[in-house]
């Protein structure tokens, strides 16, 4: 879905924000915020629940071709390779340097509670200008995930559930569909679960190349969720969000805020 019908005024999006905050729930000093989901029991039940144990990564390749949605690639030196004698030793080492953005549609990352800001505050009513300055992070950075992110995972393959390759860019999903299609993929969501939204971004880039993904006009956009979709995702009690993508939101749904 996409076009007037998904938009959201200013109002409608701060009485939302206001009603999933979890400000002060676990403390107001706490860093974790949904990730106190995940609780040693939560650890223990997704553990019961592996057959065979086959790892599988969720990350891209590291992207070092400049394109209209990566205007900061990553830069790749080699520093030292096995085709240059240093010395006469038998012994060479390969060394490189890799440079890159943390954020971006991409590369694969983690976002801190210190990434995103409104209205002049961060997670738990901490002044933003206090906890990420020029000089970096004083709290809510990624090492308070330190500890690693271990849960139950649990997938939501909206293009599967469609019957295409992708959803196109500029679409919104909405948290209808969200229920329908946990529904037909017979799982529950529930308190502490890792939830998993794929869009089929990358394989859309895949067969057609990489595109603009800012909000119309300047670009194409990108498909994500609809604001109507949090709600949903705070009465489940999910402690983290994964997409694939950088397909979280739909840019342009909230006019003045994104």
């Amino acid at each position: 879905m996409s076009g007037t019908e998904t938009k959201v005024s200013v109002a409608e999006f701060e009485e939302i924000f206001e009603s999933v905050k979890n400000w002060g729930r676990w403390g107001p000093e706490d860093e974790l915020g949904t990730l106190n989901y995940i609780t040693p029991e939560t650890v223990r039940e997704a553990a019961r629940l592996i057959r065979s144990g086959r790892r599988v990564s969720m990350a891209i390749p590291i992207n070092k071709v400049a394109g209209p949605d990566n205007p900061m690639q990553a830069t790749l030196f080699v520093v030292q390779g096995h085709d240059v004698p240093v010395d006469g030793s038998k012994v060479r080492f390969g060394l490189d340097w890799l440079g890159m953005a943390a954020h971006g549609d991409t590369h694969t990352h983690v976002d801190a509670l210190c990434h995103i800001s409104y209205d002049g505050l961060t997670y738990n009513g901490r002044p933003a200008v206090e906890v990420f300055r020029s000089s970096g992070a004083t709290e809510q950075d990624i090492t308070v995930y330190k500890d690693g992110l271990v849960g139950r995972g649990v997938l939501l393959d909206i293009p599967k559930h469609r019957g295409v390759k992708w959803i196109e860019p500029g679409e919104a999903v909405r948290r209808d569909e969200l229920e329908t299609c946990a529904k037909a993929e017979g799982v529950e969501i529930g308190e502490g679960d890792i939830l998993l939204f794929r869009t089929g971004h990358h394989r859309r880039r895949l067969e057609l190349g990489p595109w603009n993904n800012e909000p119309p006009p300047a670009g194409q956009g990108k498909a994500g969720l609809h604001v109507d979709t949090i709600p949903w995702m705070h009465e489940k009690r999910i402690s983290a969000f994964l997409v694939d993508g950088d397909g979280e939101g739909v840019l342009g749904v909230v006019g003045g805020v994104m």
